[in-house]
């Protein structure tokens, strides 16, 4: 965002304050900068009467206690102001679940480039469990000077609140947004020696089976889980949930046949799917995907109930409630302009993220949108964390 210029040093920005009256009072203050060497010159007229030079000395006073007040709020002006963030320490980037999952990769991917660019070490520090809470909430109390981001995603940053009796943060009010990395639908991928090649397929194995077809996610109230959950909704068939720390342990079964299926973004599932050891069954999203063109949309298998059948994660940047703005802009500005790299395009798109482009601001009112959204669904649906 470049709407919020970081404040001026007050060491070189010259302070004018004129005050005009019918006594013709003139201030000029600091002609280098307070509070060092303020200085103070008033010219009035010639005092002929003792109410006159009243008057003037108690507009003297308030001159005085003005400039005085000015003066302390640049002694006190933090420390970023005057060009001391980042100093070079290094900055943590909280990923709330396990290496190999979609927010540990793209922490990477980010990371590694936002440090070059701060001259600071981006550290990455994975803190996985209850769908993304844990790591969420170390984060949430951490320091707000700019030394700690969080990869949140829809689950720890919209969903979890509904989930879970308590997570030990708010997803909107612990964290001030800084970028919205991109939006990603899911897919549907069994193990390449599964016999299930079509979502009717699934279904009508999970019917007969006694509990269900077992399905891995991420952890409960994850975008995995809850598309499981709604797609079970949606078609009458139940399921039996398997949840993990993360999406790289429970992928791994997948393809290892420990579990029947599982719900994962493209980030996570496409290398697989190319690999051949995962098997494409459907997409979450309301049209293919371009980087996977052959695997059809889950409304476009037909089924009864799952018209209209959409779910997307998504993948942002917060940092700690109460970090400056003049931070807040400067890692949005830097992380915007590393996105937009023609080399991270194409990581994302390669990925099926869609990427997006949106302020501070703009991010907080989608968030709060989703959260709304899927305490929805939630409430609907009578999901509760495992």
């Amino acid at each position: 965002m470049t709407d919020h210029a970081t404040p001026t040093s007050p060491k070189t920005q010259p302070l004018f304050i004129t005050m005009h009256s019918s006594d013709n009072v003139a201030i000029v203050a600091n002609d280098g900068g307070l509070p060092a060497g303020t200085r103070n010159t008033i010219t009035t007229p010639h005092q002929r009467h003792t109410k006159q030079g009243t008057i003037m000395m108690q507009r003297r006073t308030l001159v005085h206690t003005t400039l005085a007040a000015i003066a302390a709020s640049f002694a006190t002006w933090p420390a970023f102001a005057q060009g001391g963030w980042p100093t070079g320490k290094p900055i943590t980037y909280l990923v709330p679940f396990p290496p190999g999952g979609t927010t540990d990769v793209l922490g990477r991917l980010i990371g590694q480039k936002l440090g070059a660019v701060l001259g600071s070490s981006i550290i990455i520090d994975n803190k996985p469990g209850a769908g993304g809470s844990i790591g969420s909430e170390v984060g949430s109390r951490a320091a707000a000077d700019g030394y700690t981001l969080v990869g949140g995603t829809v689950s720890s940053h919209a969903i979890n609140v509904s989930m879970y009796a308590k997570i030990g943060y708010d997803p909107v009010k612990s964290f001030v947004p800084i970028t919205l990395i991109g939006t990603n639908p899911l897919v549907l991928v069994v193990s390449q020696a599964s016999p299930y090649k079509t979502l009717k397929d699934v279904l009508d194995a999970s019917k007969l089976k006694n509990g269900g077809l077992s399905s891995a996610s991420a952890g409960a109230g994850t975008s995995q889980h809850l598309s499981l959950e709604l797609l079970a909704f949606r078609s009458g068939v139940k399921f039996t949930h398997v949840p993990y720390k993360g999406s790289g342990p429970a992928i791994q079964d997948v393809m290892g046949g420990q579990v029947d299926m599982m719900f994962d973004t493209s980030v996570v599932a496409a290398p697989h799917i190319q690999s051949g050891k995962l098997r494409a069954i459907a997409v979450t999203s309301a049209k293919r995907l371009a980087s996977l063109p052959d695997v059809p949309t889950v409304t476009e298998s037909g089924l009864q109930g799952l018209d209209n059948f959409e779910v997307l994660s998504w993948q942002a940047i917060f940092a700690p409630a109460g970090t400056p703005a003049p931070i807040v802009n400067r890692l949005h500005d830097e992380i915007g302009r590393i996105l937009a790299e023609p080399e991270m395009q194409a990581k994302l798109k390669g990925f099926g993220m869609e990427p997006a482009k949106m302020t501070s601001a703009q991010i907080s009112t989608f968030q709060q949108a989703e959260v709304t959204k899927w305490a929805q669904v939630i409430k609907a649906a009578g999901i509760k964390a495992d």
